[in-house]
């Protein structure tokens, strides 16, 4: 007596228990605008930071919060207050995220040609893990979905370095 259902995409970017606005929730960071079109809707969100940090601050924040060993491709010693993320593999964004003067993209993946991106174009980049960021958008659903059906649910969380 089991059942298991698969969302991707439609759950990262879900307004309310979307994967990108629960890494926000847990991260603290607050939510401005969106772009990143993937069929009728933005996947990637953007925002500012409450404070001004240096990269190796918002990597070592995203490290205690995430449990996780983020990557951080720095682009320059400029300092950090406009961010972009997406979760899971998102790292195609980055040039995106850079046209609009975003300091910071943080993703759960990063390719060879993102370092490239990321130096060439002025922006940091931060990998995070796909694995790390996309834990939280099926447990804000399966809490809504206890609440709203009853029914119980358990989240399973099997680590991986990815």
């Amino acid at each position: 007596n089991i059942n298991l259902l698969a969302f991707h995409l439609p759950l990262d970017a879900h307004p309310q228990v979307g994967n990108n606005v629960q890494l926000a929730r847990v991260m603290d960071w607050e939510v401005g605008d969106s772009f990143g079109s993937l069929g009728l809707h933005d996947i990637v969100l953007s925002g500012l930071l409450k404070s001004t940090m240096t990269l190796d601050e918002l990597s070592a924040s995203i490290a205690n919060r995430l449990d996780t060993r983020p990557l951080s491709i720095s682009s320059g010693d400029h300092p950090v207050r406009t961010i972009a993320w997406c979760t899971g593999a998102a790292q195609n964004y980055i040039e995106q995220a850079a046209d609009r003067g975003i300091d910071a993209f943080i993703s759960g993946e990063v390719s060879e040609q993102t370092v490239h991106f990321a130096r060439e174009m002025g922006i940091h980049y931060i990998a995070a893990g796909h694995h790390a960021t996309e834990r939280y958008g099926v447990q804000a659903l399966a809490a809504e979905i206890e609440a709203r059906f009853g029914l119980r649910q358990q989240f399973i969380d099997i680590a991986n370095p990815v």
